[in-house]
């Protein structure tokens, strides 16, 4: 399981890994199965792990008064999943992650990157990278969302993230893009008469 997290880390950074270094990332990320809808965080709880994903698909969302869910990112293999600000600050979080598949994780607390990892140049290189594309994207979803019409809000995903249009159902994919599934099923029905 701990090859495609291997296969990650040299394909995001260009010092290589040396045996030992593989040897410590081997014995910091456990395995982890979890089931389709079971929790990996829930809402008010500090989020203990870092997860790279092997196999699967997860969410995560918030739940507003009325009860609807409010999809703020979508996972799949070879992402990495956490709330990050309660991962980082170790504060109750503000959401709920679970699993929309049956997924495979590799999981990594704070103190085993701080104490163990953070060392290993392949590793500073990844995360100085994976920092750089999160708030790359983190951007242009900002901006997709307050200037962008609906229309042009799916059509960026089926470029930008097309499998999540596979992975994800119809509902998932509306509160993502911040609109109804509704809405949604008209803005498809309009792209196939194209």
């Amino acid at each position: 399981m701990h090859e495609s997290l291997i296969k990650y880390i040299e394909s995001h950074s260009t010092t290589p890994l040396t045996a030992s270094e593989i040897g410590v990332i081997k014995d910091v990320f456990v395995p982890k199965k979890i089931r389709k809808r079971q929790y990996f965080l829930q809402e008010g709880e500090v989020c203990k792990y870092s997860g790279f994903i092997v196999r699967g698909a997860m969410r995560q969302y918030s739940v507003d008064d009325k009860g609807i869910e409010h999809i703020v990112r979508l996972f799949i293999e070879n992402w990495w999943v956490a709330d990050r600000e309660s991962y980082i600050m170790l504060t109750p979080s503000a959401y709920n992650i679970d699993a929309w598949e049956e997924t495979n994780l590799l999981l990594l607390t704070r103190a085993d990157f701080m104490n163990r990892l953070s060392s290993i140049a392949a590793i500073g290189e990844m995360t100085k990278k994976m920092d750089d594309n999160y708030a790359i994207a983190s951007q242009k979803r900002l901006n997709a969302t307050i200037s962008l019409s609906a229309e042009q809000r799916y059509s960026d995903l089926m470029k930008t993230y097309p499998e999540f249009l596979q992975r994800f159902p119809q509902y998932i994919i509306a509160s993502y893009l911040g609109i109804t599934k509704e809405t949604l099923s008209r803005i498809r029905q309009h792209s196939l008469k194209k």
